[in-house]
């Protein structure tokens, strides 16, 4: 569901109207004969039926009006119904909204002498009608060659990779720079947009190429880490498998598998016997009989002890 915001004044367009006044200029008697002349023809002017030039202008919201007497600037005035001197006064509208402006395409070297082309846009607004009126020829140009100018120095001091990462560090910086002199003429930037940058062919299959093995690099460390991962996870497995406990669970497993074949017999013998037995075969060499066969031998002492953990089982 859309809900209307109510419009609050300090919203609104703020005032600009101001009266210097015209001070202690005088035109001497042809100026006041204008100045009469202009009144009585704008009265007559206001009838709807009457050839004579009509005395109020009309200033559309957004837009400032500055009116002149014989060319010299005595006061600003808010939207609305205006009236003026058709001989003596001159109207002029300033728009104070935010305007947008295309820089233009253009062609820039990097610092690692690579060709690019940059198309931006520019947002300003003027908050100053009377210096952007009056203190500078055409506004718009002088703000698109400015920030042109700014644009190469700017590219033209970073890397090519540089410029496709940072294009908002970019526009920040041109916008700052460019703000400074646009300040001079009554105009604040609201920002600088990169929207596209263009590169030859040569050089997008080289990024291209640079990102792919960059992404190849980054999953090969990726895979070596989970190598690193997995040996230790085993490592860890092995030291808990190795335990004498672990090692009965096993055993149970393995007898519970011989258990289900019917044609095998399953002799049980105690893990203590079997560690004692290991034991004497591991103490005693392995000879070798007249028939070719390996056996062990125990000897006297060995044949002993065997008995002796057969008998302690």
């Amino acid at each position: 569901m859309i809900q209307v915001q109510p419009l609050k004044r300090s919203e609104m367009q703020p005032s600009y109207a101001q009266d210097l006044g015209t001070g202690e200029v005088t035109h001497g008697i042809y100026g006041s004969l204008l100045q009469g002349l202009g009144c009585a023809v704008g009265f007559l002017g206001a009838f709807p039926c009457c050839p004579c030039p009509n005395p109020f202008r009309n200033v559309q919201q957004g837009s400032v009006g500055l009116v002149s007497r014989f060319g010299q600037f005595y006061k600003s005035v808010d939207p609305g119904l205006v009236q003026v001197n058709v001989c003596t006064e001159s109207l002029r509208v300033v728009d104070v909204k935010i305007q947008i402006s295309p820089i233009g395409r253009q062609m820039v070297i990097t610092r690692d002498n690579v060709n690019v082309e940059i198309d931006s846009v520019i947002y300003f607004q003027i908050c100053n009608p009377y210096r952007a009126a009056f203190g500078i020829t055409d506004l718009r140009q002088a703000l698109i060659e400015r920030a042109q100018t700014t644009l190469r120095h700017v590219v033209g001091a970073r890397a090519v990779q540089s410029v496709v990462t940072e294009r908002e560090a970019i526009a920040f910086e041109i916008a700052e720079i460019v703000g400074d002199v646009a300040d001079k003429w009554g105009v604040a930037i609201e920002g600088i947009l990169i929207k596209d940058i263009i590169f030859s062919p040569e050089v997008s299959a080289s990024l291209s190429s640079a990102a792919q093995q960059k992404r190849i690099g980054e999953s090969k460390v990726i895979a070596a880490r989970a190598e690193v991962d997995s040996a230790r996870l085993m490592r860890q497995a092995a030291d808990i498998l190795a335990s004498p406990a672990a090692m009965q669970i096993r055993q149970l497993e393995a007898l519970q598998q011989m258990a289900k074949s019917a044609n095998s017999k399953v002799v049980f013998v105690p893990m203590q016997l079997q560690s004692d037995v290991s034991s004497q075969l591991v103490n005693h060499p392995v000879v070798q009989n007249e028939s070719g066969n390996e056996s062990v031998n125990l000897g006297a002492t060995g044949r002993v002890g065997l008995l002796n953990a057969v008998s302690d089982v």
